[in-house]
């Protein structure tokens, strides 16, 4: 029997891709819900067949009660009371994947505000072994929920709904992760994994590698599978100590994101990819936007000293071939260092700290990272008015102001007087001198101010992931706080409080040496863009006072 389905949102089709556009209340007929990838094969009333987004329907009960069970995602049972969302560890329990919501926008034109109008949804679970090509790049994602940002809603699409952006990166654990696993735990096998900490001129700092590592993205090229039925961008990685590129799309970086905020998201603040995104994708402004970030985005990891040095980024910037890419695959999605167990790997070369002084640097840290972001989001606020005064009202106004001399040079010509023409050709000019300058005014963002709001862009999405971080160092200080309490009780002996103190002042040591990198990378960006803004900034004003000066050049001097 042929299943119906309800469209819940507005899809429109990429050209030439086999999709199927169809409309908000339109009932669809489904062919075939085994294509993959997040998509269905349909039907509308028309004949027209082609592929639509699984999340942007809802299949009729009616029809959904009659037709055969549907096989769930990989191997999971429909019937089975377990959730089909990957789950982290946490000792012996779990943490339920939760939604995060991500940072950067991704819609048509380099929109800095964090609204995005293109619905997204989510890609399905982690990549299988033996598929290199097996889902989509912007399709669904499991271990995440969906959920509206900043008051949107769940519905889309009509003027009384407004649009949503549903979160797309995840964070494998719950807000605040039991730090009970590292505080009290046993010592794992944790081979040869060292995270050496020492004493520099600023406090505790992280082993930096001899050789900066850097890595360029670049080269993105369309391809395709399912028999040319669904389409990809891959993009070239290459690192500067090999110079051999490897090819990735999308989901192999975000393969990547989710294997790193699973092993050092307790101890290391991983930033969100940019977002995902199903229409549009194919774009060249769309393409070169996430080209940029992702590279931004690699730049960030390549300069941090844990992430740059670890197994899996290695893999991922320096595989040789697909074998050697699913091998090394399997070996990091079976690591058990992961979560709070990171700490075990930590190796301060320093006395431990007092835990009364473990919370003061904490609640510091907090305070700092909170107004921080307060103070991003406000410049990119003001940034954001600012780009779009430039390229509406401020331009228009200009042109406006060009359009007024040269109408006024026209009504100067019609007096018949003959000793005016040097007057009215100089009008003339100033109104085309406006015009020009309402053009350079329009463009003048995209020279200077781009770059700033791109960097405030990627510490609002890096700000953001600092309150679970710091989270899991609040988690255990309240633990340690309520030892004697359990040495009262005889849940623990003395000796477990003091390995809690000592692990404590481990994770102490690990969260200053991560804001010590914070801080050093951060007057190393803002400097740097700001040098290069005001820059900008100089060469905008002093081309327009040569346009200006040339324009006074042709009056005379009575």
């Amino acid at each position: 029997m042929a299943i119906k389905a309800q469209v819940l949102y507005e899809f429109i089709a990429e050209p030439g891709n086999n999709e199927l556009s169809v409309r908000e209340g339109e009932t669809i007929t489904i062919l075939n819900q085994n294509v993959g990838g997040g998509w269905l094969e349909a039907q509308n009333s028309n004949g027209d067949v082609g592929l639509v987004p699984e999340d942007y329907i809802e299949v009729n009960s009616s029809a959904a009660h009659s037709a055969p069970q549907a096989q769930a995602a990989g191997s999971h049972d429909a019937y089975s009371t377990e959730p089909p969302y990957p789950q982290g560890t946490n000792g012996g329990g779990a943490w339920p994947a939760t939604a995060w919501t991500g940072n950067n926008s991704s819609s048509g034109n380099w929109d800095y505000s964090g609204q995005q109008q293109t619905p997204t949804y989510q890609q399905q679970g982690s990549l299988d072994d033996d598929e290199w090509d097996d889902e989509s790049d912007d399709g669904r994602s499991a271990g995440g929920y969906a959920q509206a940002e900043e008051g949107g809603t769940a519905q889309r699409g009509g003027p009384l709904h407004p649009s949503m952006k549903i979160s797309l990166n995840k964070f494998p654990f719950s807000k605040t992760p039991n730090p009970e696993v590292f505080l009290l735990g046993k010592l794992p096998n944790k081979g040869k994994e060292s995270l050496p900490i020492y004493m520099g001129e600023v406090g505790p700092v992280w082993l930096y590698p001899q050789a900066p590592l850097d890595c360029v993205v670049a080269d993105p090229k369309k391809g395709s599978k399912m028999y040319g039925l669904k389409s990809y961008i891959e993009y070239q990685v290459t690192p500067n100590t090999t110079n051999r590129a490897v090819n990735h799309r999308y989901k192999h970086f975000d393969w990547l994101y989710e294997r790193l905020l699973e092993k050092f998201g307790s101890a290391v603040p991983i930033p969100c990819l940019p977002d995902k995104q199903i229409t549009g994708r194919f774009d060249d402004e769309f393409i070169k936007m996430r080209m940029e970030r992702l590279q931004g985005w690699m730049s960030r990891m390549c300069r941090h000293p844990v992430v740059c040095e670890s197994d899996v980024f290695q893999l991922f910037i320096n595989y040789k071939d697909e074998r050697d890419w699913k091998v090394g695959k399997r070996k990091a999605e079976k690591d058990e260092i992961m979560g709070p167990m990171i700490f075990f790997t930590i190796e301060p070369e320093a006395p431990d700290l007092d835990p009364i002084e473990v919370e003061q640097k904490c609640e510091m840290y907090s305070r700092f990272t909170k107004t921080m972001d307060d103070g991003v989001k406000d410049l990119l606020n003001v940034g954001n008015l600012h780009w779009k005064r430039c390229t509406g009202p401020l331009q228009k106004e200009y042109q406006k102001i060009g359009k007024a001399f040269q109408n006024l040079s026209s009504v100067f010509t019609t007096s018949g007087y003959t000793g005016e023409s040097t007057l009215t050709e100089a009008l003339t000019a100033t109104g085309r001198t406006y015009e020009e300058i309402a053009e350079i005014v329009a463009s003048q963002p995209k020279q200077d101010l781009h770059f700033l709001l791109e960097t405030n862009n990627e510490y609002k999405g890096l700000l953001g992931c600092f309150p679970d971080t710091i989270g899991v160092h609040k988690a255990a200080i309240e633990k340690w706080k309520e030892a004697d309490r359990l040495v009262a009780m005889n849940k623990i002996s003395p000796q477990d409080k003091v390995t809690m103190a000592k692990r404590l002042s481990i994770m102490s040591y690990s969260l200053q040496a991560e804001m010590n990198h914070f801080h050093s990378n951060r007057i190393y960006d803002y400097n740097r863009v700001m040098r290069l803004y005001l820059e900008q900034q100089v060469t905008f004003y002093e081309t327009i006072a040569e346009k200006l000066r040339q324009a006074l050049s042709q009056y005379q001097e009575l």
